[in-house]
Order: C-alpha cells, then sequence, then structure tokens
C-alpha cells in the first residue's frame, strides 16, 4: 500500500516525486527497486533533466553524506576547519531546479541519516520557496523505497 503511494502528493509534482523516487533508489542500490523503478519513470516519460539530476544527487550525495556525518561524528573543530575540497558544482546549476535538487539530495541525506545534511538541506528547500510539507513529502518517499528495500529482502 505504501508503495503504491509514493506517487500521490498534494505537495510534490511530477518531477519532484520521480526525482527523489530515483535519487532514493539509486542511493539505496537495490537492484530490484533500482529495475522497477526506471522501468515505471521510462514508461511515465520522466525528462532526461529529472534522471541526471536524480544522478547527480545520489553521487554527490553518497560522497557528501560520508564526509559531513564524519565531522558531525568526530565532534572536533580542527576537522571543521579543514577545508573539504569535495566538487559539489552540479548543486549549484542543477538541470531542473535548485529546489527540486534540495529535494533528492534531502531523500539522500535521510537514508544516508547525516544530521549535517539533513539540516542543510531542509534549510536550502525553505529558502527555494517550497515548505516543510514538501520537505516531508520527499522524506516519506525515501523512507517508503527502503521500507520496500527491506520488504525485499524478508
Amino acid at each position: 500500500l505504501n508503495l503504491g503511494n509514493i506517487g500521490s502528493s498534494d505537495y510534490l509534482d511530477a518531477d519532484q516525486i520521480w526525482g527523489v523516487a530515483l535519487a532514493s533508489a539509486y542511493h539505496i542500490g537495490d537492484a530490484k527497486l533500482l529495475a522497477a523503478l526506471v522501468a515505471d519513470a521510462k514508461a511515465a516519460g520522466v525528462s532526461e533533466a529529472v534522471w541526471e539530476d536524480a544522478k547527480a544527487a545520489a553521487v554527490l550525495m553518497g560522497m557528501n553524506t560520508i564526509y559531513y556525518r564524519f565531522r558531525h561524528l568526530v565532534g572536533k573543530e580542527s576537522y571543521a576547519k579543514k577545508p573539504a575540497r569535495l566538487r559539489m558544482t552540479w548543486m549549484a546549476k542543477p538541470k531542473t531546479s535548485k529546489a527540486n535538487f534540495e529535494l533528492m539530495s534531502m531523500a539522500v541525506a535521510v537514508l544516508a541519516g547525516c544530521e549535517m545534511c539533513i539540516k542543510t538541506h531542509e534549510a536550502g528547500i525553505v529558502k527555494e520557496g517550497l515548505t516543510e510539507d514538501h520537505v516531508h513529502d520527499a522524506v516519506r518517499i525515501a523512507a517508503i523505497l527502503q521500507g520496500s528495500v527491506a520488504a525485499l529482502r524478508i
């Protein structure tokens, strides 16, 4: 029932739903989930820009969540002062929109459990003119997909 409802939202448009779902699936990495979502997205005619942003969000956030979660968890000021030297150019100029890319990044940040990334992307989403309802629905989609993978493994 939950998986069947990821496409319904009073707040997210179709590009946002697909972007969040695809970025989440790429991050989760389960072959069955990814194959099903890719097939559905192709059938729905998802734009190339959404595909590219979803992949970029999964890749960049895969890197960022490890790095920034480390900084947070180690808790030493000295690490926070070191330059990250991580290239994130795509975040500044996504193919869809900054708001959509922030939603995709939020989904991956939540899946990775990076507090710093979650807070940063939540603020970015609101700054781009979206609401907590948009954030909530993006997180809900990521959670449903993670739960679906757990169900597939049982």
